[in-house]
C-alpha cells in the first residue's frame, strides 16, 4: 500500500490546482483521474464550446463586413475541420495540464477512484492510503427519462458529432442550451431551442433574459417556451421524430438535451464512508470544502456551489493553502462574474433586481439599451442592453448586467470594480474610453 499526503480523485480544474498547489507546499500527493486531464471544461465543455462559439458567429461577421467594403465569397462551412482543429487543441491543452502536474512532482494514476475508508482510495489494483483525500469529480449530463431518449444526445457527445446536422432541437433553458443552440443556428442548422419554463436562463436578471430572447429569436432559433419533448422516434431514414408536450411534431438530425448536470458522484462509493450528500447528490461540504468526514474535502461542481471552471479553481487551491500550506483561506463565493456565451453574449455580476428587491429596502435601476457603433453602419438589428443595480441607502453598486459583443471581457473588469464595493459615484467619475460600449457603464445617469 502506497501513503500520502494527499490523494484526488477527479483531474478537472479543481483537482488539478489542489494537486498542484498542495505537492508545491512539500505535500506528498497523487491525482487519479478516469479519462483526460482538464476535466468538462477543457475537455468537454466551455473551451471547446466557445472554439464552436467563434466558429459560428463567423456567417454574421461576414455578412457585415460587406457594409464596411469588403466583398467577401464565403464557401460552405466545413463541420469536420472544426471539429479535427478542436481535437487537436484539446490534446494540446490535455498534454499541458499532465506537464503541469508532472513539474509539480505529482503522481499521475489513470483510472477511476473509489474510496474504500475515510483514509484509502482504490485504483485500478492499486491501493492508496492518505491523511487527505480530495474529491474532484464533477458533473455528469442529466438525461430524462423519456421514451427515446437513447436517440438524443448530451453536451458530450455534441461536441464529437461526424457531420453537421441540418436540423436540430435543443432542449433546455441554461447556459448550454442557449449556447449550442446560438452554435448550430450560426452555422446554418435549422434550429429550436424548447424549454418548459415561462423564460430561458432562470436565475439570470429578467430584463436580459427577456432581452436575449428576443435577439436570438431575431437570429433565427425557433425558441419555444413552456414546452417540452415528449418523446422521440427514430425514422427510417435515419433523423429523430420529436413530439412534444403542446402536440406539436418536428423531423429533425438531431436532438441535444442540455437540461442540467448531476454530481458526478457514483463511481466513489460515498456510502462507504458514509459521506453526507444532499438533495442533488451533491457533496455537501462546509467553508474549508471539508466534508462530515474529517479526512475526506470536496470542491468543484461535485459539491453544487456555484458550478463554474474559476470557482472550481478558486475552492482547490484555498484547500491546497488552508491545509497544506500554513495559509488559512477560504474560497469567497460572493459577486462572482459569469458569462453566457450565447448570440450576443452574456456578461453578469452581483444581484439581480429581482434578487436585490429582496434584500435591500431601496433599490434604483440603470438600463440601458443601444444599437452599437459597429452595426451603425450595416443591416444588422442586434441591440446591446446594460444595466446597474444599486443600493440607494449606500450608493454601492450591487449588481451590473450586460448583453452584447464582448459582454464577457467588458464585465470582467466591472466585476473587479463590484468585488471592491465601488459606488453607483464612482462609476459616474470614471472617464469612459470613446467611442466603445463599456463607456455606457460610465454613463447611465437616468434611474428606470
Amino acid at each position: 500500500m502506497s501513503t500520502y499526503d494527499l490523494v484526488v480523485i477527479g483531474g478537472g480544474s479543481g483537482g488539478v490546482r489542489a494537486a498542484r498547489i498542495a505537492a508545491g507546499h512539500g505535500a506528498k500527493v497523487a491525482i487519479c483521474e478516469e479519462h483526460r486531464y482538464g476535466g468538462t471544461c477543457v475537455i468537454r465543455g466551455c473551451v471547446p464550446k466557445k472554439m464552436m462559439v467563434y466558429a459560428s458567429h463567423f456567417a454574421e461577421e461576414f455578412h457585415d463586413s460587406s457594409f464596411y467594403g469588403w466583398s467577401t465569397t464565403v464557401n460552405e462551412f466545413d463541420w469536420a475541420a472544426l471539429i479535427t482543429n478542436k481535437d487537436k487543441e484539446i490534446d494540446r491543452l490535455n498534454g499541458i495540464y499532465i506537464n503541469l502536474l508532472k513539474n509539480a512532482g505529482v503522481e499521475i494514476l489513470d483510472g477511476t477512484g473509489e474510496l474504500i475508508d475515510a483514509n484509502t482510495v482504490q485504483v485500478g489494483d492499486r491501493t492508496l492510503h492518505s491523511d487527505k483525500i480530495l474529491l474532484a469529480t464533477g458533473g455528469t449530463p442529466f438525461m430524462p427519462n423519456i421514451t427515446g431518449i437513447e436517440h438524443a444526445i448530451s453536451s458530450n457527445e455534441v461536441f464529437h458529432l461526424e457531420q453537421q446536422p441540418k436540423s436540430a432541437v435543443v432542449v433546455g433553458g441554461g447556459y448550454i442550451a442557449v449556447e449550442f443552440a446560438g452554435i448550430f443556428n450560426g452555422i446554418g442548422t435549422d434550429t429550436t431551442l424548447t424549454y418548459r419554463g415561462d423564460q430561458i436562463l432562470r436565475g439570470f436578471d429578467n430584463d436580459i433574459r427577456e432581452h436575449l430572447a428576443g435577439e436570438i429569436t431575431k437570429k433565427g432559433i425557433d425558441l419555444q417556451l413552456n414546452n417540452n419533448v415528449s418523446s422521440i422516434e427514430l425514422t427510417e431514414h435515419g433523423q429523430r421524430k420529436v413530439s412534444f408536450t403542446n402536440g406539436d411534431v418536428k423531423i429533425v438530425d438531431c436532438v441535444l438535451f442540455a437540461t442540467g448536470r448531476n454530481p458526478a458522484t457514483d463511481a466513489l462509493h460515498l456510502d462507504r464512508v458514509g459521506v453526507e450528500v444532499g438533495l442533488k447528490g451533491e457533496i455537501v461540504v462546509d467553508k474549508y470544502s471539508r466534508t462530515n468526514i474529517d479526512s475526506i474535502f470536496a470542491v468543484g461542481d461535485v459539491t453544487d456551489r456555484i458550478a463554474l471552471t474559476p470557482v472550481a479553481t478558486m475552492e482547490g487551491h484555498a484547500f491546497a493553502d488552508t491545509f497544506f500550506g500554513n495559509n488559512e483561506r477560504i474560497a469567497d463565493h460572493e459577486n462572482v462574474p459569469s458569462a453566457v456565451f450565447s448570440q450576443p453574449p452574456i456578461g453578469s455580476v452581483g444581484l439581480s433586481s429581482e434578487q436585490a428587491k429582496e434584500q435591500f429596502n431601496n433599490v434604483d435601476t440603470y438600463t440601458s439599451e443601444f444599437k452599437i457603433l459597429k452595426h451603425t453602419l450595416t443591416d444588422n438589428t442586434e441591440r446591446t442592453m446594460m444595466k446597474l443595480i444599486v443600493d440607494a441607502d449606500t450608493d454601492k453598486v450591487i449588481g451590473a448586467h450586460m448583453v452584447g459583443p464582448d459582454a464577457a471581457e467588458i464585465m470582467q473588469g466591472i466585476a473587479i470594480a463590484i468585488k471592491a464595493g465601488a459606488t453607483k459615484a464612482d462609476f459616474d467619475s470614471t472617464v469612459g474610453i470613446h467611442p466603445s460600449t463599456a463607456e455606457e457603464f460610465c454613463t447611465m445617469r437616468t434611474k428606470d
